[in-house]
């Protein structure tokens, strides 16, 4: 690719969890000029001395150096968020700045330079089913599809669906430009990516609530008990990262079957209740730490003395892939037991099993 730009792809938030797997998979081989911009390098440091790879330590807030970036790409990769739940009711303006108003100079800025837009979202954007307000019958009021599902979120007082709002705005101002300025993008809604790095561990690399994984990896390190926020009755689609950077290369590959496009990514097979992960987890633990004979606990919790007042949560999210099957060619082949065991094993190599109680 030789477009005349100093860098072929440009992705801002290139250190976290999925911008990390991105980068192992186009630095893998060929001949893109990448750039990276975040605040961390720790999961990326393998990459910093590849001649294709220029790394830029900064926020998005640092205009004139992101927006030099930006104008120097031929695609920027914008995945820079503030997507830990447990921040949406307690920084709560910070995360409406990061997802929100603090991107929309970013957007601007592809817009009037020219450049491809390979925009991140979440799943989040649909907020609760049409199913939830009127009942449990589910019977073809769950699937959600891009260009049909409603956005349903609860009232303000409700603050965990800062998160989702701050998204699902920035969304509308990436179509607008995309109607008005002639900006060229596309639209991942990611349903709940793992794998490796993807998140931290209170005590040791971070501090604060995690996601559900690794709040249920560190219980089992620790032999805790398994918190169930609300019973863990609500259910989600776990993407393995495997498959879902399949899609995004995917993306990056089909600029014209993509353009101007929204598309789901995750595994409608893999659909499985919280409760039920705590169990499928604590069983995987088992067979990847035999040592371990400490007794596993389950323990139900209140979403509000979990993640404080203002939460609340959304009750299934299943993704139609229709519109990445047909336009991508893609479907995801990782089950959710492998998925899983992956990211388990993934952790459990990289921090330890914890303090065991051997066998015997």
């Amino acid at each position: 690719m030789d477009t005349g730009k100093a860098f072929d792809i440009t992705v801002i938030g290139c250190g976290g969890f999925i911008g990390s797997h991105l980068l192992d998979r186009l630095l893998s081989g060929g001949e893109l000029r990448l750039c990276g911009i975040d605040l961390s390098s720790d999961k990326i440091a393998h990459h910093l001395d590849n001649d294709r790879f220029t790394f830029i330590r900064c926020d998005i807030h640092d205009r004139e150096v992101v927006h030099r970036a930006i104008a120097r790409s031929t695609t920027v990769v914008l995945l820079a968020a503030l997507c830990n739940p447990s921040q949406y009711n307690t920084r709560t303006l910070d995360v409406i700045d990061v997802n929100c108003s603090g991107t929309i100079p970013l957007v601007r800025a592809c817009a009037e330079s020219g450049v491809r837009l390979v925009y991140f979202s979440t799943c989040e954007v649909y907020g609760r089913t049409t199913a939830s307000l009127v009942g449990g019958d589910y019977s073809g009021r769950y699937l959600l599809r891009e260009d049909e599902s409603p956005f349903i979120l609860g009232p303000v007082s409700a603050l965990r669906w800062s998160y989702a709002c701050a998204k699902q705005l920035i969304e509308r101002v990436i179509d607008a430009f995309g109607r008005e300025q002639g900006l060229e993008y596309t639209v991942v809604r990611p349903f709940n990516f793992i794998g490796s790095r993807m998140d931290f561990l209170p005590g040791i690399d971070g501090e604060g609530v995690p996601r559900v994984l690794a709040c249920f990896l560190g219980a089992l390190r620790d032999g805790t008990p398994l918190m169930l926020v609300d019973g863990g009755r609500n259910r989600r689609c776990f993407t393995a990262i495997g498959d879902a950077i399949d899609a995004c290369v995917r993306i990056l590959d089909r600029p014209d079957a993509c353009r101007n496009r929204i598309f789901n990514i995750g595994n409608p097979a893999n659909e499985i209740t919280i409760a039920d992960l705590a169990w499928l987890m604590a069983d995987t633990w088992h067979r990847l730490v035999p040592q371990d004979s400490r007794p596993i606990a389950l323990r139900e919790v209140a979403g509000a003395e979990f993640y404080g007042q203002g939460y609340e949560d959304s009750d299934r999210r299943v993704p139609d892939i229709g519109k990445a099957q047909r336009y991508l060619g893609w479907q995801p082949s990782i089950g959710l037991d492998d998925a899983i065991e992956q990211a388990m094993a993934a952790a459990i190599d990289h921090y330890g099993p914890g303090p065991v109680q051997a066998k015997g």
